[in-house]
């Protein structure tokens, strides 16, 4: 290996040298020879290596030592705290194309560029060479993942969200059937952010199963191994025939029997999803992204791709949230990023106490009142402020999650955020039913994306930030994958964030009864109204559920109120979505079977009762 002895050591040789695998020898020279490091350091599997990632990052000054044993503090800087999209390109080569509004560019275009901007990005600083696994060890799910990268806070992250990778590396004997990532933060400024935005690059390259991040730290545009690799996953997954999503995976145990029932959800972010994962008495298993499978009994089956949880933290409090708090008020090992610092603690937004009103947060010195550049007042604490910790430090971890044969999945439930359209839960038709209610979520946009909050976004499967096939393609596998199944999960809906005048109709805690309304439906223990969008809930189920979860009445009146069918809401909606697929090529026939056949029944709904809204209880005259 032609490197010079001074950047890599003979230590750190000899451990790339024992996984007796070629390309990742090549790999690493050949960013070695672009950035330009100072030195290269390469980490193993050892307890050692892992602990010293913390111990480097605190000593560099990306992180910061809080009050409580185990806790970390990381800023990312005021312009670099939320995904970052219109930065973010797939690099395609000529000939190929993906659907609208997916950001693309010419591969070669784009290598030239970014490997030109990652010229000497090191100069100075430390490269690390890390290794882990998406999926659990040694499974039919796994994939092998090598960091590269300059921030010891991206690797600290990645040390705590996925499992280490050099065993898998050596089980490769050689192959190179592995994804990897190279990350740099560029030139920092004297608080150790990011000074170059206007050089943010986030560029996936397919052909090679790789991914270029530079210019950036906050971790869904820094951390190559989340929705970076999620894109690489959906790639080799639509290619592969199993699905890659953006998902959750929970076990659900009703109370009073003895049994778990598995589910898998997706939301787009700030949408629910963590709080659906972390419903008090059920087990988490991943909060974020998994993998899928047909297993050979006929059933679909999924793992966690991570071992650890990157959650937004604001609003999170002990009534609401009494799990995930205790955590986050406990001795473990916890990155906190983008909340205020005072005095060796953290604060959030919505915490359930008044905040100090001066301290440190990702704008340098905060106080009360102090605004940008813009003239805007800066929160005390960001409202895309996170948390990363293992799933194995919270008490509701599922013994399963790691299991390399994943979890029998039996539903899937797909969420939006949606203030005045749908109903806050509902079931699918069928498994094609699903797949279409699924490609055409709606949600309202938030603060974990970079933009403008507030406005209608068609999100399909809530994965429409990381397609990098056409939508026709990937519609089309999750027909195939259904049609493989010889029980199919059962497709939900639910919306948690429904509203008449401004108020919503739904508490935070009343999720938990539609989770136990679906669970149930996966055992046939529930029956169902059929609507022009699919089946509802029935009065009297929900009144049930309401008395031995929470002990209190639900009315009728709340239930007509959140389970009405608004028809010309629901067909405005219809409007929207064949606008947006108007553009895709190749839509599977039996997908745009169910977009004129939803439509249809609307209307003649309309017409039937002769009113706009329609009170569930009219469905079953």
């Amino acid at each position: 290996m032609a490197i010079d002895g001074k950047i890599l050591d003979k230590q750190n040789l000899k451990k790339l040298e024992a996984l007796k695998n070629p390309h990742v020898l090549q790999i690493v020279e050949k960013y070695i020879k672009i950035c330009k490091p100072k030195k290269a350091i390469v980490f193993s599997d050892s307890k050692e290596d892992i602990a010293g990632i913390r111990k480097l990052s605190v000593e560099k000054g990306e992180e910061i030592a809080l009050n409580t044993k185990g806790h970390t503090i990381h800023f990312d800087g005021i312009s670099d705290l939320a995904r970052a999209t219109k930065d973010t390109k797939i690099l395609l080569p000529k000939g190929k194309k993906l659907s609208r509004g997916i950001n693309s560019m010419d591969r070669e275009e784009g290598l030239k560029e970014v490997l030109g901007l990652m010229d000497g990005i090191m100069k100075g600083k430390d490269m690390l060479i890390c290794f882990f696994c998406l999926g659990p060890i040694n499974s039919e799910f796994s994939i092998p993942a090598l960091q590269i990268t300059d921030s010891t806070y991206v690797a600290h992250s990645e040390s705590i969200l996925y499992r280490s990778g050099y065993g898998e590396f050596k089980r490769l004997k050689g192959k190179n059937k592995f994804f990897h990532f190279v990350h740099s933060a560029g030139e920092l400024d004297e608080n150790n952010m990011t000074k170059n935005l206007s050089k943010r690059r986030i560029y996936m390259d397919l052909e090679d199963n790789r991914v270029f991040t530079i210019n950036n730290q906050y971790a869904g545009n820094s951390v190559g191994l989340k929705k970076l690799a999620l894109r690489l996953a959906i790639n080799k997954a639509n290619k592969e025939d199993w699905l890659s999503e953006h998902m959750f995976v929970m076990g659900v145990r009703p109370e009073g029997k003895k049994r778990v029932t598995y589910f898998t959800g997706a939301f787009p972010s700030a949408c629910g999803k963590t709080s659906t994962a972390m419903i008090p008495g059920q087990t988490i298993i991943g909060d974020d992204i998994a993998y899928l499978r047909a297993g050979k009994d006929g059933r679909a089956y999924a793992v966690n791709v991570e071992q650890g949880m990157f959650g937004i933290i604001q609003d999170i409090n002990p009534q609401d949230d009494p799990v995930i708090h205790d955590v986050l008020t406990t001795p473990r090992e916890i990155i906190f990023s983008n909340v205020l610092l005072v005095d060796g603690v953290p604060y959030w937004l919505n915490m359930g106490k008044d905040l100090p009103k001066k301290g440190i947060n990702f704008s340098g010195e905060w106080y009360e009142g102090k605004k940008d550049s813009d003239g805007n007042l800066i929160d005390p604490a960001s409202k895309n402020a996170r948390y990363t910790v293992r799933i194995s430090e919270l008490s509701n971890a599922d013994p399963k999650a790691d299991d390399p044969k994943g979890v029998p999945v039996s539903g899937f439930i797909y969420g939006g955020r949606d203030s005045d359209t749908t109903v806050p839960v509902f079931e699918s038709l069928s498994w094609s039913h699903g797949v279409y209610v699924g490609s055409v979520v709606e949600s309202e946009t938030t603060a974990a994306i970079i933009g403008q909050a507030g406005v209608r976004r068609h999100d399909p499967m809530a994965n429409i930030d990381f397609m990098v096939v056409p939508l026709g393609t990937y519609i089309k596998n999750h027909l195939a994958f259904g049609e493989r199944l010889d029980k199919p999960p059962r497709i939900f809906h639910t919306n948690y964030f429904l509203k008449n005048n401004g108020k919503f109709l739904n508490t935070k805690l009343d999720k938990k009864v539609w989770l136990m309304w679906m669970e149930g439906r996966a055992h046939n223990e529930f029956g169902a109204i059929e609507t022009p969008v699919g089946l509802i809930p029935k009065y009297e189920d929900l009144k049930a559920l309401f008395r031995q979860i929470f002990k209190r009445d639900y009315t009728k009146e709340e239930y007509v109120q959140q389970f009405s069918i608004r028809t010309d809401k629901l067909i405005d909606k219809l409007r929207r979505v064949r606008r947006i697929y108007s553009h895709e090529e190749q839509l599977p026939p039996l997908f745009l079977q169910h977009m004129l056949q939803e439509e249809r029944r609307l209307r003649e709904t309309k017409e039937k009762y002769n009113k706009e809204v329609i009170s569930p209880f009219e469905f079953r005259d």
